[in-house]
């Protein structure tokens, strides 16, 4: 009962502040249109959280990042899929920002 009701709490909007609180970035930089690597890489990270944590669609999890196509969002979700087979590091990254977002 404690983790449903914690569930319902995860919004993608707590997603991308934690995310970039993690990143030392700013909402708006996951939302920009800018392709540094370090606002790609948080991006594409929040949004794969936002698939795993959230029931948002793919065009509604676009739209809370900027108004993004929701082929940017698979494309993310899928790049960071490949990329959890390979990175232990954003293995870690990724469960640090579970345990954040949960509690």
């Amino acid at each position: 009962d404690i983790l449903v009701d914690k569930r319902k709490d995860i919004t993608v909007e707590l997603i991308q502040k934690v995310t970039a609180d993690y990143f030392g970035l700013k909402v708006a930089d996951l939302k920009s249109e800018k392709r540094l690597k370090a606002f790609v890489q948080a991006r594409q990270i929040a949004i794969w959280l936002c698939r795993d944590m959230t029931s948002a669609s793919y065009p509604d999890i676009g739209s809370r990042f900027g108004g993004k196509d929701h082929s940017t969002v698979i494309h993310a979700t899928k790049k960071i899929d490949k990329l959890l087979l390979e990175d232990t590091k954003l293995v870690k990254i990724i469960e640090e920002l579970k345990e954040i977002i949960i509690h």
